[in-house]
């Protein structure tokens, strides 16, 4: 019996050590993963980054980056055009072409989480995909782009950042994943 208490208070004190959790709200969710997703891009005029999600499942996602197979902005300059940026693909028009590429479900009804408002030409595409909402981390450069959205009948939402989500990201990203135990024996063969 001692053995049995023991390893219950083990196993009770090893709990006791990790922090509370806390639990974020879908929008919390995926607009971080658009953050992470926006750190694999290699255009530094913005770093972008968008999440494609439909029945909170993440369908797609896509930054700001050259079509595969192509010099990216890092490694040879970037192409100017009238002051942007051609040589990468949008992180917004990356995600619908992922979403098309990948093949396996519509874009239709599904909702785009990004860093930043996307440019005109990304909501002319975010709009003929059927993305029925958009939520924003900030507006960038023009609001016209958000205009057309409403227009066509796509919720824009920008988003509000929540402190105790925030404080719980720098936490994630700070601590070191703790060591588990197993606790018992799996036993995988079927009972006949």
């Amino acid at each position: 019996m001692s053995f049995l208490v023991n390893r219950v208070n083990l196993v009770n004190n090893f709990m006791a050590e990790e922090r509370k959790h806390f639990r974020p709200s879908w929008d919390d969710y995926f607009m971080a993963i658009a953050k992470i997703v926006a750190s694999r891009g290699t255009c530094d005029r913005l770093y972008a980054g968008s999440v494609l999600v439909k029945n909170n499942r993440i369908i797609a996602t896509g930054y700001n980056g050259s079509p595969p197979g192509l010099p990216h902005c890092d490694d040879v300059g970037h192409l100017l055009e009238e002051g942007h940026c051609v040589r990468t693909i949008h992180g917004e028009h990356n995600s619908l072409l992922q979403a098309a590429k990948q093949g396996g479900t519509s874009t239709d009804g599904s909702t785009m989480y990004t860093k930043y408002s996307p440019c005109i030409h990304c909501a002319k595409y975010v709009i003929a995909a059927g993305v029925k909402r958009v939520v924003i981390g900030k507006v960038y450069r023009s609001p016209a782009a958000l205009d057309m959205l409403k227009e066509a009948g796509v919720k824009v939402e920008v988003y509000a950042e929540n402190p105790k989500w925030q404080q719980e990201l720098i936490q994630i990203f700070s601590e070191e994943i703790p060591g588990r135990e197993n606790e018992g024996r799996v036993n995988l063969k079927a009972g006949r």
